[in-house]
């Protein structure tokens, strides 16, 4: 997902605005969740960007994402770039001993 969203719309409140954002980012990750892997020792990490456009984004974490959309609008930005990319990782199996 690469979008840009207005973050003052008229006729709307700010509120119901950043609601319906948030709605939105994590019905797109619990969709991307879903999907199968190829092997069963893998699982989905987002790699996730945020920025008042798409030049002055910076690569975040997917929790900091709604943070940051709260203070953008106590910064009263006009709209901002939020950018989510699934990636399949391996997960690293843990090697036991034994004595």
């Amino acid at each position: 997902m690469k979008k840009t969203f207005k973050l003052q719309e008229s006729g709307k409140h700010p509120d119901r605005t950043m609601d319906t954002i948030k709605h939105q980012l994590r019905k797109y990750l619990k969709r991307e969740k879903k999907k199968k892997f190829q092997s069963t020792n893998s699982f989905w990490d987002f790699e996730c960007r945020f920025g008042e456009n798409y030049e002055s984004s910076k690569e975040v974490t997917f929790n900091d994402i709604i943070k940051l959309l709260d203070e953008a609008k106590e910064e009263k930005w006009k709209e901002c770039y939020i950018e989510i990319i699934a990636v399949a990782r391996e997960k690293s199996l843990k090697e036991t001993t034994i004595e």
